[in-house]
């Protein structure tokens, strides 16, 4: 008997839940020999669907009509595109891209039953796990759909600006020129755009200075 053929006979004698658990340890270690292994959609996992959470800083925005349009579209061709997640310590995983798959796997109740409750993940390189590079990556991946509330761009651009990233590095990691990083600054207050700047102290009056 080969290798294939015990693996269909070990497969065929377990519940639901073991057989997903089964098919995503074979992939993990396909995936750790494979030479795509740098590639985060070289290894594509299922996962209970209340493990996955969404984030609290996706300036994505979708309208109604486009999201009954995914939802029919993940209905007739199935899931095309897994979410991009960050795995934490305690087995939930954090949405970086995909929010409104995310959505539709958990709400749509006909497509919930035909995944068995769960959601196609890849998980985000490790390096790009920080706070901060993991809005950096989820703003890339709005952007490349040109997707984004501006709003929602002008508080995350402040937030990495109080976590002491430049003007410069803002504008190389989410793919900004110069002057979109002064907009969206400009959006949230004047204040925040230079509080990272020196200025001399302010001249104030006093009660004896002639105006």
């Amino acid at each position: 008997m080969n290798v294939k053929d015990l693996i269909i006979k070990e497969m065929s004698n377990m519940e639901l839940d073991e057989k997903v658990n089964f098919i995503n340890e074979v992939k993990l270690l396909l995936h750790e020999n494979s030479p795509f292994k740098t590639e985060p959609v070289d290894c594509v996992l299922w996962v209970k669907n209340d493990s996955v959470q969404a984030n609290d800083y996706n300036p994505n925005s979708v309208a109604p009509p486009e999201m009954e349009l995914l939802r029919l579209s993940i209905s007739n061709d199935g899931y095309t595109q897994p979410i991009v997640s960050m795995a934490n310590q305690d087995g939930t995983r954090e949405v970086i891209d995909g929010f409104h798959r995310n959505r539709v796997g958990k709400e749509c109740e006909d497509i919930q039953s035909r995944v068995h409750g769960y959601l196609p993940v890849v998980t985000i390189r490790e390096s790009q796990s920080d706070k901060n590079n993991r809005v950096a990556s989820t703003i890339r991946h709005n952007r490349a759909r040109g997707k984004h509330r501006v709003e929602s761009m002008s508080e995350i651009v402040v937030d990495l600006k109080r976590r002491n990233w430049s003007d410069k590095k803002i504008s190389k990691e989410l793919g900004m020129d110069s002057d979109e990083v002064l907009r969206l600054s400009q959006i949230s207050g004047l204040v925040e755009m230079f509080a990272d700047k020196d200025f001399t102290n302010a001249w104030k009056i006093e009660e004896n200075d002639e105006i």
